[in-house]
């Protein structure tokens, strides 16, 4: 068990490393963020920040000797510098989810064999391999790049076939994984909290809307069709996560079809979804993953009354913040980022126990 006082390093500097650090915070500790980007909305919350590249060992090697535990608040991370890091300083989770993670293909093999059900897939290392996959998997279907990409990103839809070409140069010519598409009810995810010692606690899994590939709302309670479905993901991924002997937040992305739930892709952190769980959960996604690597008992994860809506506030929509903080039961968060773009996250806003709006009684 971390003592407080002690000081938690966390890789990558965004939204998500801030508020892992505020809630690090408030169980007393210090936090160190490393991440190789001149601008770093985690570093504004805490004690130290090391800018430096991904591959500076000497810098790497100086943080961990900083830090009496260290983890990392987005998938992308390279996986060597985790191993690097893993030879001077505990790092929660593992190398393993990060690597299973950075890549499609291993990921929904990993799954599968776990007797998960992804969507039809097929490996697709280049442009002839695109239309036999095709022939296989059929269309509609989406490319997918092996590795990178998050929020709609590193992806394109094939209506048919003759799409191929127009798909394969939007990617990049990358490598890549066609899945075929599925025909689902609802979006949901699954997140839960594994401890040191195995204990695993989950979150209620709302209901997620996407737009242009981006989270755009997070709701509870679900509709009937992932009430159905949620123990069957969760059975999932307590496999998943016992697999990995996985240490912190762990999320599952999933499709609420009529046979059953179908395996999107998981991230191994905090997750976008999970954010309502600030003000909606007994214990929020933040606090939970940084008792879980600090070696804390896991907190209370049941929702404090319902609905719950999370919004993301996304480019332009940053603008109605003022409108926001009028309505007395809307809790608004922002990420403090300086640049305003299309498709960039730069807050979010949430209401527990009201809709949007709503007044009380």
């Amino acid at each position: 068990m971390l003592p407080p006082g002690s000081t938690i390093g966390i890789l990558g500097g965004g939204q998500l490393g801030r508020m892992l650090a505020v809630a690090a915070a408030q169980l007393g500790y210090k936090v160190h963020i490393y991440a190789p980007d001149a601008e770093s909305v985690a570093a504004e919350v805490t004690a130290h920040h090391v800018q430096a590249a991904w591959d500076d060992e000497r810098r790497l090697a100086a943080f961990a000797a900083a830090c009496d535990v260290v983890t990392y608040e987005f998938e992308n991370v390279p996986v060597d510098t985790v191993r690097f890091l893993s030879g001077h300083v505990a790092v929660r989770p593992g190398v393993e989810g990060l690597e299973i993670a950075q890549d499609r293909l291993t990921e929904k093999t990993f799954v599968a064999g776990l007797g998960g059900a992804p969507a039809p897939f097929m490996a697709v290392p280049d442009r002839a391999s695109l239309d036999t996959a095709l022939e296989q998997i059929g269309a509609p279907a989406i490319l997918k790049t092996v590795r990178m990409g998050y929020d709609g990103k590193g992806q394109a839809r094939l209506a048919t076939s003759a799409d191929a070409d127009a798909a394969w140069e939007t990617i990049g010519r990358h490598a890549a994984v066609l899945e075929g598409f599925v025909t689902f009810e609802h979006e949901f995810s699954v997140i839960l909290v594994r401890g040191i010692d195995g204990e695993i606690r989950f979150w209620d899994s709302p209901a997620n809307i996407h737009e242009g590939g981006i989270l755009a709302t997070s709701t509870l309670p679900p509709p009937p069709a992932v009430l159905g479905q949620q123990a069957a993901a969760r059975d999932l991924m307590t496999r998943i996560a016992d697999e990995l002997d996985y240490v912190g937040v762990l999320t599952g992305e999933f499709f609420a079809t009529a046979d059953g739930p179908v395996f999107n892709e998981m991230a191994p952190r905090v997750h976008n979804s999970g954010h309502w769980t600030i003000e909606g959960a007994g214990t929020s996604q933040f606090e939970n993953h940084i008792r879980a690597v600090a070696g804390l008992p896991l907190g209370n994860t049941a929702t404090r009354a319902l609905p719950v809506t999370m919004r993301n506030l996304i480019g332009a929509d940053i603008a109605l913040i003022p409108d926001l903080l009028a309505d007395e039961n809307c809790h608004v968060h922002h990420y403090s980022k300086t640049e305003v773009r299309e498709g960039r996250k730069l807050g979010h806003a949430t209401w527990t126990g009201f809709a949007p709006g709503a007044s009380p009684a």
